[in-house]
């Protein structure tokens, strides 16, 4: 999963910390699931226009050095600067195995169960280290009493199917969930 910055359509994927060393070097903290889109000379967004590049990456050691920058000084202009990418960047840097999908992809598609509108996928949510759709409930049901959101564990147990083509989503048990909301 990714995070995406809704003001401008940007996906965060990971954020610059201190300064570590004297030549410029930085902690880095990756927020997304895909670590191998950060290499030696990866380029990222840090807003809607500039970029930073990277020359070197420490994976093992949390640590990066931006091309050109080589003092403490310089550096340290970066520190919690956050990195973006685009999603179709992400799609061409990020590899998925068969049955995954990109939480990007996931929103807004409509979640069904028993051929019965629950609602919308509105944001894809990690809690701990498993993933939820955050679901709009639907008006009808909304109208009948129900929350007006709820949130459905990414797990096989209730995720039936994900037609991201079409935009749906089954699933079992979720108006369960639903209903004790």
């Amino acid at each position: 999963m990714l995070n995406q910055s809704k003001e401008n359509n940007l996906i965060h994927i990971a954020t610059i910390g201190k300064t570590v060393g004297i030549k410029g070097d930085m902690k880095f903290h990756i927020k997304c699931d895909f670590p191998e889109q950060f290499k030696n000379g990866s380029t990222f967004l840090i807003n809607k226009k500039d970029t930073i590049t990277l020359s070197e990456v420490n994976h093992d050691r949390g640590i990066i050095k931006i091309s050109g920058i080589n003092s403490v000084e310089d550096a340290k202009r970066f520190t919690n600067v956050k990195l973006y990418t685009t999603h179709e960047d992400t799609k061409k840097n990020c590899h998925l195995e068969k049955g995954q999908f990109f939480w990007f992809d996931i929103e807004g598609c409509e979640v069904f169960e028993d051929g019965k509108l629950l609602g919308i996928v509105d944001e894809v949510e990690r809690i701990s280290v498993s993933d939820y759709l955050n679901i709009k409930t639907s008006t009808v049901l909304v109208e009948a009493g129900r929350a007006k959101s709820f949130l459905i564990p990414y797990h096989e147990l209730f995720i039936l199917n994900a037609d991201i083509d079409k935009k749906i989503i089954t699933v079992r048990g979720a108006m369960d969930i639903l209903e004790a909301s």
